[in-house]
């Protein structure tokens, strides 16, 4: 059995880069296939311009994403996953079913926690 590793300053940093609000629906949509910028931001309608080429940059900094520039007129550029980022797919798979399994659990906890909270803050 692997011993769980210590999770570092390093490995914080990583995860922190890797599963903020941004990358994870850019991992999930480049699994799925290469995508222009644009195409990207259809994808994803809700990110601004700047917090995508934020995370794209994150991403390919890390090894997760590339930036193809495509031979076409006029040139474009194309955003692909990469193998390493590949390997994030079945995680990032069971975090969004998770999530879905999982939220209304979630929402009924927090709705007692406010409630307690409420009556305690009220005394």
């Amino acid at each position: 059995m692997t011993e769980t590793p210590q999770v570092t300053g390093r490995h914080r940093e990583l995860l922190d880069q890797v599963l903020d609000k941004w990358s994870l629906h850019v991992l999930d949509r480049l699994c799925e296939g290469p995508l222009r910028f644009n195409g990207l931001r259809r994808a994803i309608p809700v990110v601004t311009q700047k917090s995508l080429t934020a995370a794209l940059r994150r991403l390919e900094r890390n090894g997760m994403v590339e930036r193809v520039v495509v031979s076409t007129r006029p040139v474009a550029v194309e955003y692909r996953i990469t193998p390493l980022g590949k390997t994030l797919q079945d995680l990032i798979d069971a975090l969004l079913l998770w999530t879905a399994d999982n939220l209304p659990d979630v929402e009924r906890a927090r709705a007692r926690f406010d409630d307690a909270s409420a009556v305690a803050g009220g005394e």
